[in-house]
């Protein structure tokens, strides 16, 4: 339910409104706690959490950035949309990661579960998944029109669809199945 209570959300573009600095995440919590808490999250020590709602577990960080023990270093990188399939197929195959084989692109709902309502750029919980460009993120949940997919921002832009041909960030998760 909570998933998509945020997709709706999301969609219907009903953030609060900022005077926003793009360098320096915002939260706002005067009038609603934060939606994202930490102890909803087990931290697996290995960089990655596990929604102990959903049971989802998650990379802390974006692909193409490293986990260092306490935060997300580097560069996230930037895939096509079958490239972002094709990557998390490829981790698997290579021994996955944290011990797990079984990482994935989230669908739209999924990905929307670690947006922080209460904060912008980026709208995520910078505690849990530190360093989220405030960019587009692809998910794998695809309108009729085969050649786009949804994305989800963690900017101030929502969620809407794309070409699948466009460069954009990528977070993986694994566990339970696809909504």
């Amino acid at each position: 339910m909570r998933a998509r209570h945020f997709f709706f959300f999301l969609l219907m573009g009903n953030l609060p409104a900022w005077s926003v600095a793009w360098a320096e995440q915002k939260c706002d919590t005067h009038a609603y706690p934060m939606s994202i808490h930490a102890e909803q999250f087990k931290d697996n020590g290995d960089g990655t959490l596990t929604d102990n709602q959903s049971k989802l577990t998650w990379m802390r960080c974006s692909l193409g950035q490293v986990w260092s023990g306490a935060t997300c270093t580097g560069t996230p990188s930037i895939h096509t949309w079958q490239s972002a399939q094709d990557a998390a197929v490829k981790l698997d195959q290579q021994g996955g990661y944290a011990g797990r084989k079984d990482w994935r692109v989230p669908q739209i709902p999924e990905l929307a579960m670690i947006v922080e309502r209460q904060c912008s750029n980026p709208r995520t919980n910078m505690a849990l998944f530190p360093a989220t460009p405030a960019n587009y993120f692809w998910t794998a949940t695809v309108p009729a029109d085969p050649g786009n997919a949804y994305v989800l921002s963690f900017g101030d832009e929502g969620a809407k669809y794309k070409s699948r041909g466009e460069a954009l960030n990528v977070r993986l998760v694994s566990g339970g199945k696809p909504m």
